[in-house]
């Protein structure tokens, strides 16, 4: 099988990586990619000696850490990717692991589908305010549905959809011209449909929450479509809905503007327009559904975009323990 060549120099940039976390073992840590208030992101590969012909993982892998007495949202996070399986519009989660830092902490670690092209917000950010092309943003758009349909329908809702976590996987291996699909991910705020009203669910961005969330802390299916008329927007625009990023700026807008509803500026197509007025609708039971929103001219036009597994292994939900932690539990945290 002939190698990508971007998975290549990836994996030249795992090898050099360091970090105060040991490895995996199968797998060796890399570079720092990312940060949060849940943890650390890194790059990982399998380590030399491990074929990737009969390993559980593919050869190169996202991995997020946290102590194990701060990893509650990451354990929250595996069960939903647990609970959400089997659908290619969500970031594949490949299992989870104990390792120990170099003060022997124990350190959680969620095994991820890396995105080596970036986030959605990368993406806009690098348009200068411009924003995407029109097919570009359809075809993200109807990939971003898919998922949000194989959430609903599971009883969920992603309570924190906009772009950083909205990620970018190549469609195909050539250097030039390259595509993306795009993939839902960061699914550690998720809640079951039944917990999602008062406290269960105020976390999130405040650019992208809806009129109910803001104002009556409600979050439901509606409001992750509310949340997806704002990331178009923002493709379409290079901008976000709102001007202000604080609660109440936003919620001072949402009250001055029409219908209270983000401005949709001229210069967009019909399609386009179209498919935001029925996202950013004040009264969430006036909002479409995902599987209504698949149906409307702007993403009925777009292109099923279906990615070349050829060099990712398929997701294996797998639990790997160090030998000496065999014993060991992971802190229960609540069902949700």
């Amino acid at each position: 099988m002939k190698r990508n060549s971007m998975l290549e120099e990836l994996e030249v940039e795992v090898e050099d990586g360091s970090s105060e976390f040991n490895n995996g073992i199968q797998w060796k840590r890399g570079r720092l990619i990312g940060k949060g208030s849940f943890g650390s992101v890194f790059l990982a590969s399998l380590k030399p000696h491990i074929s990737i012909k009969y390993s559980i993982f593919p050869s190169v892998m996202a991995v997020k850490s946290a102590e194990i007495s701060v990893s509650e949202t990451l354990q929250k996070e595996k069960q939903n990717y647990d609970n959400l399986k089997g659908c290619s519009s969500l970031i594949q989660c490949f299992g989870e692991e104990i390792t120990t830092d170099h003060n022997g902490h124990m350190i959680y670690n969620l095994l991820l589908e890396v995105a080596t092209g970036g986030t959605l917000a990368h993406h806009i950010k690098n348009t200068g305010g411009k924003g995407l092309e029109e097919n570009v943003v359809r075809n993200y758009t109807k990939s971003i549905i898919k998922g949000l349909i194989h959430i609903h329908r599971s009883q969920y809702v992603h309570c924190d959809l906009k772009p950083a976590n909205i990620l970018l996987i190549p469609k195909n291996n050539t250097t030039t011209n390259r595509q993306f699909i795009a993939k839902i991910a960061d699914l550690g705020l998720a809640r079951r449909t039944s917990k999602t009203k008062g406290s269960y669910c105020l976390g999130g961005t405040f650019s992208y929450m809806a009129p109910e969330t803001l104002i009556d802390g409600v979050q439901e299916s509606t409001s992750d479509i509310w949340a997806l008329g704002c990331i178009v927007l923002e493709m379409l625009t290079g901008n976000r809905a709102w001007a202000a990023t604080d609660k109440v700026g936003i919620v001072k807008e949402m009250t001055e503007n029409l219908h209270g509803m983000p401005k949709i500026p001229d210069g967009l197509s019909v399609e386009a327009t179209g498919f935001l007025k029925n996202c950013l609708v004040r009264k969430p039971e006036f909002r479409f559904t995902a599987e209504m929103l698949m149906n409307v001219p702007f993403v009925a036009a777009a292109v099923d975009q279906e990615q070349d597994f050829n060099t990712m292994k398929a997701p294996t939900s797998v639990t790997k323990w160090p030998r000496q932690f065999k014993r060991q539990r992971i802190i229960p945290i609540k069902a949700v």
